[in-house]
């Protein structure tokens, strides 16, 4: 139990991290858009870019903020139930959202594969697609690790004095 969660701890910091740069990338190429479309022509494939680098920014954040318990969650009703009832409540979400997760990586990487056989490119830069699809089926597949790790420790009884 404790490899799992330290391989899906890294992973999910790891992605964390790479998505930081890609967030970066998104501010610095928005700010020298801004000014050379001030001073000469805005700069071209702004548009592609920013759409990949927010989907890798967001796709990599997923796993670190499942760990963190970031993600929204309107738990008024279920905050009235016994533990007993609300740890049934969290297994049954852990088990729906890691099967929904698992088939979206899976989707994801057979859509890049049929992207990376076909040769698309985008219009403007002329960049290939099936990278960043790949990384968005990376960043789903990293969730459901986080999710199933989730998912066992519910059935493992918590220990006096640990959250």
């Amino acid at each position: 139990m404790e490899i799992l969660d330290k391989i899906s701890g890294f992973l999910s910091r790891s992605l964390a991290w790479i998505g930081g740069v890609f967030l970066v990338g998104m501010i610095v190429l928005t700010c020298a858009n801004i000014l050379f479309r001030l001073v000469w022509v805005p700069i071209r494939g702004t548009f592609e870019l920013m759409g990949y680098f927010g989907a890798i920014v967001t796709a990599f954040a997923l796993g670190y903020t499942q760990m963190k318990r970031g993600h929204i969650a309107v738990d008024v009703l279920v905050n009235t139930f016994s533990g007993k009832h609300r740890k049934v409540i969290d297994t049954i979400n852990y088990t729906a959202c890691f099967l929904f997760f698992c088939v979206a990586a899976w989707q994801l990487a057979v859509k890049a594969t049929t992207l990376m056989n076909t040769g698309e490119i985008t219009e403007t830069l002329r960049i290939i697609y099936y990278p960043f699809t790949y990384g968005v089926a990376l960043g789903c597949a990293v969730l459901s690790l986080v999710l199933f790790t989730d998912l066992i420790k519910s059935f493992v009884p918590k220990k006096e004095g640990k959250n």
